[in-house]
């Protein structure tokens, strides 16, 4: 059975476990947070999520944790068959990833550390979501999936992508960043319908205290030295 490691409040440890769940696959769940000890034995680079399989081998790093579940279990599959349609479904994940998920992560720091951002800062961050934008509106079909008429890995990265977009990016540059990109909006509405999404934000709203007072308490400290 494969064990996955993290918190319910990661954002990449809840799509990996919303992988899991949709193939309906056997797996339980160790809570640990990043950067401990704990973590390090598992994660060289102490992140969240990481796994480990059955056979005992520990994978981080969230996109290599989904292919290798995607390859090892095949049944329930969750990329096309043709090499040009995968190439497309990985090509959506890699743009929200670099140009949404990544500068909207720039924010982060300053909102739990209830420091300002500068304005700077800002620009640089709207700069690169408007490039994800362009991009995401060129390749995104919504039809009535992401990348056409079959569900894929990227309905499920995306998803969970966009939960950190909403909650900083959007939030810090007052601009509903999802919105600028033609039916992203009405698909994520529907994402957030789904049985398993509605599932792991349950968990997640569940995680968000503990989680909280462990940044609260980081930061205390880092402050302290």
């Amino acid at each position: 059975m494969i064990t996955l490691h993290g918190f319910a409040a990661s954002n990449y440890y809840n799509l990996v476990k919303h992988v899991l769940l949709h193939k309906q696959l056997p797996f339980k769940e160790h809570l640990v947070y990043g950067g401990s000890e704990e973590l390090l034995a598992i994660s060289p680079a102490g992140k969240v999520p990481a796994i480990t399989t059955a056979n005992g081998l520990n994978i981080s790093e969230s996109s290599v944790i989904c292919d290798f579940i995607e390859e090892s279990y095949p049944q329930t599959p969750l990329y096309p068959e043709d090499a040009g349609e995968r190439a497309v479904v990985r090509q959506i994940m890699k743009m929200a990833e670099l140009y949404f998920e990544l500068p909207s992560r720039r924010f982060i720091p300053y909102v739990f550390s209830g420091a300002e951002v500068t304005d700077t800062t800002k620009g640089e961050v709207r700069q690169v979501l408007t490039r994800g934008v362009t991009a995401l509106s060129s390749v995104c079909k919504f039809s009535p999936w992401i990348a056409g008429e079959q569900f894929t890995m990227a309905d499920i990265y995306v998803y969970y992508v966009n939960t950190i977009v909403s909650a900083f990016g959007s939030s810090q540059l007052d601009w509903d960043v999802l919105a600028q990109v033609p039916g992203m909006k009405e698909w994520n509405e529907s994402m957030s319908q789904l049985a398993i999404a509605q599932s792991i934000e349950a968990d997640r709203q569940s995680n968000m205290a503990e989680f909280m007072q462990k940044v609260k308490a980081q930061i205390q400290a880092a402050n302290a030295k």
